[in-house]
């Protein structure tokens, strides 16, 4: 009897949800809907119509539930009249359009400034990162330059053009006979047993007599083979004399410079010259060097052949000849750092000089003036005149001439770079 009642029960509430969509009128809908849009919406009130109530049993009783049917019948004519929209787009205005590529141009300039800016105020990428030789905690650290020579890595290019004007090769220049005397009596010769060498500089003057007289000493680190009773001996015939400093003996060799030196080890040796050599031998290699000066020194580090200065440690003496043109000296002594590099590549040397300016200002006027030098100075070596004013030979004019010709300047931020490729034919290197 129950499940009789129930079962009527249902049915009836099927029949009566059947029957409930078709008492509307769709034709006299506000929308207008056509046929199929009707079929639509009566199949999608069909799907909603039963909704799943929970009871006591584990029977379930199907409901009609009028928020499915009226939530259904929005969602069909929402689709319906989108569909009817899509066929008669809006066109848009001629000052949209213009709105939206004035927008686009917009953005696309400021991209291209943004690339210029961040590409123009970086530091410039160094010419041969790497780590600094361990050899270089053997000079003072607040030498304003250092300078240093991979000998050995150079000797293995037998077909580099440095290593051949270096004499490091079979067919590098002959040695004079002052040269051969002196590998016969001390059995030191540099292309055959020096190996690196790191060299402190405390330059005074841009003058070359400078360094003859004395005033710009400096200071070497060799490691390579050396005999120390041939040397110490010929020392001594050169009219030196030993003296005992702290339980370390140093040899004075007068001369123009004077030269000290002394043996760290069977293997390395500390070479000094100028006025007060000896004393340079005992100056404390303790304490770190700047920080400013140690990033010069990685930019090169990784090339068998670099130089970097520190111009804030540099005497005021250094820039006296410079007095009688102001700009040329505001210019000058807005350097504030050096770093030179030395790299083979096959049979060409790639030179890389880099100057690092307060400001951006001075690094664009440098880099005009270098750029006007370049051209008056190769205009003016083509002329015979001019070169015989300057004592050249037709060789030396024409390894300048190429020099100039091949040298590249750039900048970018604060610093400025003159880039050149060396040739065998420019440094008289022919193989």
């Amino acid at each position: 009897m129950g499940k009789s009642s129930h079962a009527e029960r249902t049915n009836r509430e099927r029949s009566n949800a059947e029957e409930s969509p078709s008492r509307l009128d769709l034709r006299s809908h506000p929308c207008g809907l056509s046929a199929t849009a009707g079929l639509g919406l009566v199949q999608g009130w069909k799907r909603r119509l039963l909704v799943r109530l929970p009871t006591t049993d584990s029977d379930w009783v199907p409901q009609s539930s009028p928020f499915s049917v009226t939530q259904s019948a929005f969602e069909t004519l929402h689709w319906s009249a989108s569909r009817e929209v899509r066929k008669f787009p809006v066109p848009m205005s001629s000052t949209k359009r213009a709105l939206i590529a004035v927008a686009v141009m917009v953005c696309i300039l400021g991209v291209i400034a943004a690339l210029y800016l961040y590409r123009w105020h970086r530091p410039l990428a160094g010419t041969s990162n790497g780590t600094a030789p361990s050899i270089l905690a053997e000079l003072p650290s607040d030498a304003p330059a250092i300078a240093y020579l991979d000998v050995a890595a150079l000797r293995k290019l037998q077909n580099s053009p440095l290593s051949a004007v270096l004499g490091l090769t079979k067919n590098g220049p002959q040695t004079d006979r002052e040269y051969a005397d002196f590998v016969r009596d001390t059995g030191f010769d540099y292309t055959r047993d020096l190996d690196q060498a790191a060299v402190a500089f405390w330059p005074t003057s841009l003058a070359p007599a400078a360094n003859a007289a004395g005033d710009d000493p400096n200071l070497a680190i060799a490691d390579g083979r050396f005999d120390q009773g041939k040397i110490e001996a010929y020392a001594t015939r050169a009219g030196g004399k030993s003296e005992r400093r702290g339980g370390r003996t140093i040899y004075i060799v007068p001369g123009s410079p004077v030269v000290s030196f002394e043996f760290l080890s069977p293997t390395r040796m500390a070479i000094a010259s100028g006025k007060k050599s000896a004393d340079l031998l005992e100056i404390s290699t303790e304490g770190q060097r700047d920080p400013a000066m140690q990033t010069r020194i990685n930019r090169v580090a990784g090339a068998p052949i670099f130089a970097v200065v520190r111009t804030s440690n540099l005497p005021a003496s250094f820039y006296a000849d410079l007095a009688k043109t102001p700009e040329l000296d505001h210019l000058v002594r807005s350097i504030q750092g050096l770093s030179l590099s030395g790299q083979p590549q096959g049979d060409q040397i790639q030179v890389a000089l880099d100057a690092e300016c307060d400001s951006m200002k001075n690094a664009f006027e440098m880099s005009t003036i270098l750029d006007g030098f370049r051209l008056i100075g190769s205009m003016s070596l083509s002329d015979p005149k001019t070169r015989r004013q300057l004592q050249m030979t037709r060789e030396q004019a024409a390894f300048l001439e190429a020099l100039i010709k091949a040298a590249h300047v750039s900048h970018q931020d604060r610093w400025v770079r003159i880039s050149l490729d060396l040739t065998p034919e420019m440094l008289g290197a022919k193989k």
